[in-house]
Protein backbone atom coordinates (compact mmCIF):
# COMPACT_ATOMS: atom_id res chain seq x y z
CA UNK A 1 0.00 0.00 0.00
CA UNK A 2 0.94 3.90 -0.51
CA UNK A 3 0.81 6.54 2.17
CA UNK A 4 -1.97 9.29 1.79
CA UNK A 5 -0.55 12.66 0.42
CA UNK A 6 1.78 14.54 2.59
CA UNK A 7 4.02 17.75 2.52
CA UNK A 8 7.51 16.89 4.02
CA UNK A 9 9.96 19.66 5.95
CA UNK A 10 13.70 19.06 6.99
CA UNK A 11 14.42 21.71 9.21
CA UNK A 12 18.02 22.46 10.38
CA UNK A 13 17.10 23.76 13.74
CA UNK A 14 15.05 22.96 16.79
CA UNK A 15 13.15 26.35 16.81
CA UNK A 16 12.41 25.86 13.06
CA UNK A 17 11.16 22.30 14.11
CA UNK A 18 9.26 23.87 16.67
CA UNK A 19 7.92 26.24 14.44
CA UNK A 20 6.62 23.80 12.08
CA UNK A 21 4.72 22.11 14.43
CA UNK A 22 2.97 24.52 15.85
CA UNK A 23 1.96 25.81 12.91
CA UNK A 24 0.12 22.63 11.63
CA UNK A 25 -2.45 21.05 13.11
CA UNK A 26 -1.81 17.65 11.76
CA UNK A 27 2.11 17.19 11.77
CA UNK A 28 4.07 14.51 12.92
CA UNK A 29 7.72 14.05 13.35
CA UNK A 30 9.45 11.57 11.50
CA UNK A 31 13.34 10.26 12.80
CA UNK A 32 13.96 6.60 12.46
CA UNK A 33 10.09 5.93 10.81
CA UNK A 34 10.11 2.50 11.68
CA UNK A 35 6.40 2.64 13.37
CA UNK A 36 5.18 5.94 11.66
CA UNK A 37 5.95 4.73 7.46
CA UNK A 38 4.15 0.98 8.23
CA UNK A 39 1.30 2.91 10.11
CA UNK A 40 1.37 6.05 6.77
CA UNK A 41 1.50 3.13 4.43
CA UNK A 42 -1.59 1.11 5.38
CA UNK A 43 -3.25 4.58 6.50
CA UNK A 44 -3.59 4.35 10.00
CA UNK A 45 -1.99 7.26 10.18
CA UNK A 46 -2.24 10.02 7.42
CA UNK A 47 -0.27 13.20 8.87
CA UNK A 48 -0.33 16.79 6.71
CA UNK A 49 3.15 17.00 7.44
CA UNK A 50 6.44 15.41 8.22
CA UNK A 51 8.74 17.19 10.22
CA UNK A 52 12.20 15.03 9.41
CA UNK A 53 14.78 15.71 12.82
CA UNK A 54 17.50 14.02 11.39
CA UNK A 55 19.40 16.84 10.72
CA UNK A 56 19.58 19.00 13.60
CA UNK A 57 22.73 18.97 15.80
CA UNK A 58 22.64 18.15 19.34
CA UNK A 59 19.80 15.43 19.63
CA UNK A 60 21.60 12.47 19.96
CA UNK A 61 24.55 10.87 22.31
CA UNK A 62 24.19 10.18 26.04
CA UNK A 63 25.83 12.51 28.68
CA UNK A 64 25.96 12.69 32.48
CA UNK A 65 24.26 14.70 34.25
CA UNK A 66 24.45 15.00 38.04
CA UNK A 67 22.82 11.53 38.81
CA UNK A 68 21.23 10.88 35.44
CA UNK A 69 21.81 9.75 32.43
CA UNK A 70 20.78 12.24 29.54
CA UNK A 71 19.99 10.73 26.18
CA UNK A 72 18.98 12.68 23.23
CA UNK A 73 15.95 11.73 21.84
CA UNK A 74 17.71 11.20 18.08
CA UNK A 75 19.71 8.29 19.77
CA UNK A 76 19.31 4.88 17.75
CA UNK A 77 18.34 1.86 19.52
CA UNK A 78 21.85 0.47 18.46
CA UNK A 79 24.01 3.01 19.70
CA UNK A 80 21.88 2.45 23.11
CA UNK A 81 22.84 -1.05 23.52
CA UNK A 82 26.48 -0.44 22.95
CA UNK A 83 26.89 3.01 24.76
CA UNK A 84 29.17 2.58 27.49
CA UNK A 85 27.36 4.85 30.12
CA UNK A 86 24.27 3.29 29.52
CA UNK A 87 26.03 -0.08 29.74
CA UNK A 88 27.73 0.45 32.97
CA UNK A 89 24.96 2.64 34.73
CA UNK A 90 21.70 1.28 33.36
CA UNK A 91 22.13 -1.72 31.89
CA UNK A 92 19.09 -2.96 31.82
CA UNK A 93 18.65 -0.43 29.29
CA UNK A 94 21.22 -0.96 27.13
CA UNK A 95 20.05 -5.16 27.20
CA UNK A 96 16.09 -4.49 26.30
CA UNK A 97 17.59 -2.25 23.21
CA UNK A 98 19.62 -4.50 21.93
CA UNK A 99 16.36 -6.77 22.04
CA UNK A 100 13.97 -4.40 19.23
CA UNK A 101 13.35 -6.00 16.07
CA UNK A 102 15.91 -6.86 14.21
CA UNK A 103 19.05 -5.51 12.83
CA UNK A 104 17.86 -2.58 10.33
CA UNK A 105 15.55 -1.19 12.60
CA UNK A 106 18.04 -1.00 15.81
CA UNK A 107 19.81 0.72 13.21
CA UNK A 108 17.88 3.32 12.29
CA UNK A 109 14.77 3.21 15.02
CA UNK A 110 15.14 6.11 17.98
CA UNK A 111 14.51 6.31 21.79
CA UNK A 112 12.38 9.19 21.03
CA UNK A 113 10.20 7.88 18.97
CA UNK A 114 10.18 4.50 20.91
CA UNK A 115 8.56 6.86 23.44
CA UNK A 116 6.59 8.80 21.56
CA UNK A 117 4.41 6.05 19.18
CA UNK A 118 3.94 4.15 23.02
CA UNK A 119 3.31 1.08 21.94
CA UNK A 120 2.28 -0.96 24.68
CA UNK A 121 4.17 -3.88 23.52
CA UNK A 122 7.69 -1.68 23.13
CA UNK A 123 10.48 -2.20 25.17
CA UNK A 124 11.89 1.31 25.77
CA UNK A 125 8.34 2.77 27.19
CA UNK A 126 8.60 -0.61 29.55
CA UNK A 127 11.89 0.53 30.74
CA UNK A 128 11.58 4.23 31.34
CA UNK A 129 8.43 3.70 33.39
CA UNK A 130 10.73 1.41 35.57
CA UNK A 131 13.42 2.84 35.89
CA UNK A 132 11.42 6.44 36.65
CA UNK A 133 12.61 8.31 33.79
CA UNK A 134 12.18 11.75 32.58
CA UNK A 135 10.71 13.19 29.06
CA UNK A 136 11.85 16.65 28.52
CA UNK A 137 9.79 18.25 25.89
CA UNK A 138 9.55 21.44 24.52
CA UNK A 139 7.31 23.49 21.91
CA UNK A 140 7.11 26.81 21.05
CA UNK A 141 5.29 28.13 24.02
CA UNK A 142 8.36 26.53 26.76
CA UNK A 143 10.00 23.41 27.83
CA UNK A 144 7.95 20.26 30.43
CA UNK A 145 9.95 17.93 31.81
CA UNK A 146 7.26 14.80 32.26
CA UNK A 147 7.63 11.15 34.35
CA UNK A 148 7.46 8.35 32.62
CA UNK A 149 4.87 6.72 34.78
CA UNK A 150 2.45 9.80 33.88
CA UNK A 151 3.64 9.97 30.16
CA UNK A 152 1.47 6.91 28.67
CA UNK A 153 -1.40 7.18 29.04
CA UNK A 154 -3.27 4.34 26.27
CA UNK A 155 -2.51 2.54 22.57
CA UNK A 156 0.00 5.13 20.73
CA UNK A 157 -1.29 7.70 23.33
CA UNK A 158 0.73 10.47 25.47
CA UNK A 159 0.23 13.17 27.25
CA UNK A 160 2.42 15.46 24.94
CA UNK A 161 0.60 18.10 23.71
CA UNK A 162 -0.51 19.48 20.49
CA UNK A 163 3.08 21.48 18.83
CA UNK A 164 5.26 19.49 21.85
CA UNK A 165 8.15 17.41 21.04
CA UNK A 166 10.62 15.11 23.04
CA UNK A 167 13.86 16.07 22.71
CA UNK A 168 15.72 14.40 25.72
CA UNK A 169 15.09 11.61 28.30
CA UNK A 170 16.28 11.63 31.43
CA UNK A 171 17.58 8.64 33.50
CA UNK A 172 18.64 7.93 37.10
CA UNK A 173 22.21 6.24 37.52
CA UNK A 174 21.08 2.67 39.25
CA UNK A 175 23.41 2.43 42.05
CA UNK A 176 26.24 -0.11 42.77
CA UNK A 177 24.84 -3.79 43.76
CA UNK A 178 21.19 -3.08 41.92
CA UNK A 179 19.59 -6.37 40.18
CA UNK A 180 18.09 -6.46 36.76
CA UNK A 181 15.86 -8.58 34.87
CA UNK A 182 14.17 -8.46 31.85
CA UNK A 183 12.40 -10.93 29.53
CA UNK A 184 10.03 -11.03 26.57
CA UNK A 185 7.71 -13.19 24.75
CA UNK A 186 7.41 -13.33 21.42
CA UNK A 187 5.99 -15.83 18.83
CA UNK A 188 9.25 -15.30 16.38
CA UNK A 189 12.22 -13.69 16.81
CA UNK A 190 12.12 -9.83 16.17
CA UNK A 191 8.58 -9.85 16.69
CA UNK A 192 6.83 -7.21 19.65
CA UNK A 193 6.43 -9.08 22.51
CA UNK A 194 2.50 -10.85 23.61
CA UNK A 195 3.97 -10.21 27.38
CA UNK A 196 7.08 -8.60 28.26
CA UNK A 197 8.11 -8.00 32.27
CA UNK A 198 11.23 -5.88 33.78
CA UNK A 199 12.40 -5.89 37.15
CA UNK A 200 14.78 -4.15 39.88
CA UNK A 201 16.03 -5.17 43.32
CA UNK A 202 17.29 -2.14 44.80
CA UNK A 203 19.14 -2.20 48.48
CA UNK A 204 20.14 -4.71 50.86
CA UNK A 205 18.29 -6.77 53.69
CA UNK A 206 15.42 -4.66 55.30
CA UNK A 207 16.57 -1.96 52.79
CA UNK A 208 15.78 -3.77 49.88
CA UNK A 209 12.84 -2.89 47.48
CA UNK A 210 11.34 -4.53 43.96
CA UNK A 211 9.73 -2.73 40.85
CA UNK A 212 8.03 -4.67 38.72
CA UNK A 213 6.58 -3.26 34.98
CA UNK A 214 4.77 -5.14 32.70
CA UNK A 215 3.98 -4.41 29.03
CA UNK A 216 1.51 -5.58 26.16
CA UNK A 217 -0.95 -6.74 28.74
CA UNK A 218 -2.91 -3.60 28.84
CA UNK A 219 -2.98 -0.53 26.26
CA UNK A 220 0.17 0.97 28.09
CA UNK A 221 3.19 -0.14 30.12
CA UNK A 222 2.09 -0.86 33.80
CA UNK A 223 4.22 -0.61 37.07
CA UNK A 224 2.87 -3.32 39.18
CA UNK A 225 5.41 -3.05 42.31
CA UNK A 226 2.08 -3.57 44.68
CA UNK A 227 1.07 -6.43 43.94
CA UNK A 228 4.65 -7.96 45.12
CA UNK A 229 4.22 -9.75 48.71
CA UNK A 230 6.24 -8.22 51.16
CA UNK A 231 10.42 -9.66 50.08
CA UNK A 232 11.59 -11.53 52.99
CA UNK A 233 14.84 -13.24 51.22
CA UNK A 234 16.06 -13.14 47.71
CA UNK A 235 14.95 -16.70 46.81
CA UNK A 236 13.44 -18.40 44.17
CA UNK A 237 10.55 -19.64 46.34
CA UNK A 238 9.62 -15.61 46.82
CA UNK A 239 9.77 -15.28 43.09
CA UNK A 240 7.12 -17.90 42.29
CA UNK A 241 4.89 -16.47 44.82
CA UNK A 242 5.19 -12.92 43.80
CA UNK A 243 4.98 -14.38 40.30
CA UNK A 244 1.67 -16.37 41.10
CA UNK A 245 -0.10 -12.96 42.82
CA UNK A 246 0.58 -10.54 39.99
CA UNK A 247 -0.43 -13.18 36.96
CA UNK A 248 -3.97 -13.85 39.27
CA UNK A 249 -4.35 -9.65 39.94
CA UNK A 250 -3.10 -8.59 36.48
CA UNK A 251 -5.86 -6.77 34.27
CA UNK A 252 -5.25 -9.14 30.86
CA UNK A 253 -6.84 -7.03 27.91
CA UNK A 254 -8.17 -9.28 25.39
CA UNK A 255 -6.13 -10.71 22.71
CA UNK A 256 -8.14 -12.75 19.62
CA UNK A 257 -4.43 -14.39 18.90
CA UNK A 258 -3.90 -15.99 22.48
CA UNK A 259 -6.53 -17.00 24.79
CA UNK A 260 -6.57 -15.03 28.29
CA UNK A 261 -5.68 -18.57 30.34
CA UNK A 262 -2.62 -19.00 27.98
CA UNK A 263 -1.30 -15.31 28.66
CA UNK A 264 -1.66 -15.58 32.24
CA UNK A 265 0.31 -18.92 32.06
CA UNK A 266 3.03 -17.08 29.96
CA UNK A 267 3.04 -13.81 32.45
CA UNK A 268 3.31 -15.66 35.66
CA UNK A 269 6.28 -17.77 34.03
CA UNK A 270 8.12 -14.20 32.59
CA UNK A 271 7.13 -13.04 36.18
CA UNK A 272 9.37 -15.48 38.32
CA UNK A 273 12.10 -15.88 35.49
CA UNK A 274 12.55 -11.83 35.35
CA UNK A 275 12.36 -11.43 38.91
CA UNK A 276 14.45 -14.63 39.50
CA UNK A 277 17.51 -12.88 37.33
CA UNK A 278 17.02 -9.31 39.34
CA UNK A 279 17.40 -10.93 42.37
CA UNK A 280 20.40 -13.19 41.52
CA UNK A 281 22.33 -10.31 39.57
CA UNK A 282 21.42 -7.86 43.04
Amino acid sequence: MKPARFAYASPATLPEALSLLAGHEDARIIAGGQSLVPMMNMRIAQPELLVDINRIEGLSGVRFDGDHLVIGTLTRHADLAANGLVREHAPILAHAASTIGHYAIRQRGTIGGSLSHADPAAQLPLIGMLLDAEIEVKSTGGERTIPAVEFFEALFTTTLEPGEMVVSIRVPVLPNGHGWGFNLFNRRSGDFAEVNAAALVLGQGAETSVRLALGAVVSAPVRVDDMLPPFNEANSAWAAEAAKVVAAETPVEPNARIPEDYRREILQALVESTLFDAMRRS
